[in-house]
């Protein structure tokens, strides 16, 4: 038998029972031999199984995959209140007439007919409850009593497995007039309904398919069960996730969605997507095609396959734009929702001047972010790496795995036109270029061009072994020619300083690129080793000058 937690606690308290030390499915708790048996019950309960709307196929019946059930259930996508879902209201057995459906102004009242529940007990309601249920007064002219079912519960076990029936069985009424208990269920719910009933005896489900599972859940969701929803949650997790699935584990009602016990189905969907989708290049038409909660999963995500940032924010825009055409609908999805999943400290300055006349954006949130993005930027790295840990629950100051490595400029117009770039790559991004890799900075700007720098993985021309080199070069504009002075530097152990490792100059020309093959003229081997002079705390700062004397 289940093990109370303290002697002299309510017989009907969920707490007290629920909390017990025993795994779902486990012999200790497996009542199955008591379900719908008068000889261990103590009360009865009727389940009036209404008429659905013709659309409604019931619990996945003839559906061959998750879309077909989706798109035969018809749920709605907007939130769910939970106090209309299963709202106690009660009721004379004889006089059963009305479902406290909400009121017709709502517009729900015939879309979201197997989305409530009633219970009734034999007991007449007082003057108040009766005008509120003669206001909503619906059921007998729009739904018929197709059946009844009548089954025998044990109250203790229905319980403490479930709110909603301990508030049920606890109302305060004399013990002769709680035997008979009804409930009025859609036609669409029954099978889920009995499914639920018989986990809360035996914590097993007999259905493995995802829409009956999901049917389940959505019952459970209703009748409180936190048990059956996180073994739901466990089954459809196990099952092989597809993007109409994980879409549709993303769209659930909010009730659902918020529960604690449906947070792994709802982390895993998310997952998914965003491992699916990482590539957005490749998956553009696709991705412009998810709804919301989609297009939220894949932002989420660390590792989008993306050139920048800015590659981001344009595709956010451009998502907004062709998805919510009015621009007050798009100004308050990406104020509410997407804006705070761009990351914008990572943004080049010129794309967040940009975001500041941007009309896609309310103003003052433009202003918000890009002062906020400018002030990150100019911090220290490791005020930078202090903000980015506060903010563990908000991703905005954590960097993507970007194409090209975000830098951070300074620039000067006098005496010379001159820039200082800052370019940060970490141990394992230089253990990756290894043999023959290479990675990209994000362009910088330098007398009305565009520049770059590239860090490679070579062989040393001499002495045939691997090394790191550095390289800077123009974007291709033209035929216009740049004399450019430029200086490689990286940060020293042990005093952390830049020390200069290469000057030049060089007149570049559209495409052109110019470097050193071996930056620290020592093999790969040794830069990359533990007591490696140029990573400090697994960071490699590299910095480059540029100046331009003449035009």
């Amino acid at each position: 038998m289940m093990k109370m937690k303290e002697s002299g606690a309510d017989l009907f308290d969920p707490r007290s029972i629920m909390d017990s030390d025993f795994s779902p499915g486990s012999k200790d708790r497996d009542f199955a031999f008591a379900f719908n048996n008068n000889n261990f019950s103590d009360r009865v309960l009727r389940i009036e199984i209404m008429a659905g709307l013709p659309e409604n196929k019931s619990n996945g019946e003839g559906c061959t995959s998750i879309a077909d059930w989706a798109r035969n259930r018809k749920r709605r996508r907007e939130d769910i209140k939970k106090e209309n879902v299963a709202e106690l209201a009660l009721f004379p057995e004889e006089h059963i007439l009305n479902c406290n459906q909400p009121d017709a102004e709502d517009g729900v009242a015939y879309e979201n007919q197997d989305e409530d529940v009633v219970a009734m007990i034999e007991e007449s309601p007082s003057g108040d409850e009766a005008a509120q249920s003669n206001d909503s007064s619906w059921s007998m002219e729009c739904s018929t009593v197709l059946k009844v079912k009548t089954i025998h519960i044990s109250s203790p076990i229905l319980a403490a497995k479930s709110p909603f029936f301990y508030k049920l069985f606890s109302n305060g009424m004399r013990e002769s007039e709680q035997r008979h208990v009804t409930l009025r269920i859609n036609a669409s719910e029954e099978a889920a309904l009995m499914e639920l009933l018989n986990f809360m005896y035996s914590e097993n489900l007999s259905t493995t398919t995802a829409p009956a599972l999901l049917d389940v859940l959505m019952a459970a969701d209703k009748f409180e069960v936190a048990s059956c929803m996180r073994y739901c949650s466990k089954l459809l997790r196990n099952l092989p996730m597809t993007p109409e699935s994980a879409l549709l584990y993303l769209e659930l009602p909010s009730s659902v969605l918020m529960a604690d016990a449906v947070q792994p189905l709802t982390d895993a969907a998310k997952q998914y997507l965003a491992t699916r989708y990482k590539d957005i290049t490749r998956y553009q038409e696709e991705v412009l095609n998810l709804p919301l909660a989609g297009i939220e999963a894949v932002l989420c995500s660390d590792d989008l396959q993306v050139a920048s940032e800015d590659a981001v924010y344009d595709f956010v825009l451009k998502w907004a734009r062709a998805q919510y055409p009015k621009l007050e609908d798009r100004r308050e999805v990406l104020g509410a929702r997407l804006g705070r999943l761009i990351r914008f400290p990572y943004m080049t300055c010129r794309k967040l001047r940009k975001v500041l006349t941007c009309n896609d954006f309310d103003h003052d949130l433009a202003t918000k972010v890009v002062l906020e993005a400018l002030f990150f930027k100019a911090e220290t790295p490791h005020r930078q790496r202090m903000l980015t840990s506060e903010e563990s629950t908000n991703k905005r100051f954590v960097e993507r795995a970007y194409k090209y490595r975000p830098v951070k400029v300074v620039e000067f117009e006098l005496p010379h036109q001159q820039c200082t770039v800052y370019l940060d790559l970490k141990r394992e991004e230089c253990a990756n270029l290894f043999p023959s890799g290479r990675v990209y900075s994000q362009a910088f700007h330098l007398g009305g061009q565009g520049f770059f720098l590239s860090a490679h993985c070579n062989m040393d021309q001499q002495s045939s072994f691997h090394c790191f080199g550095l390289f800077l070069g123009m974007q291709e504009k033209g035929s216009v020619s740049f004399a450019v002075d430029y200086e490689f530097a990286a940060r020293t152990k042990p005093a952390g300083e830049f020390v200069s490792k290469y000057k030049g100059n060089y007149t570049f020309t559209g495409g052109k690129a110019v470097g050193y093959r071996n930056l620290f003229a020592i093999p790969w081997t040794s830069f990359m080793a533990e007591d490696s002079l140029y990573f400090i705390n697994g960071i490699l700062h590299l910095r480059a000058e540029l100046t331009i004397k003449q035009h």
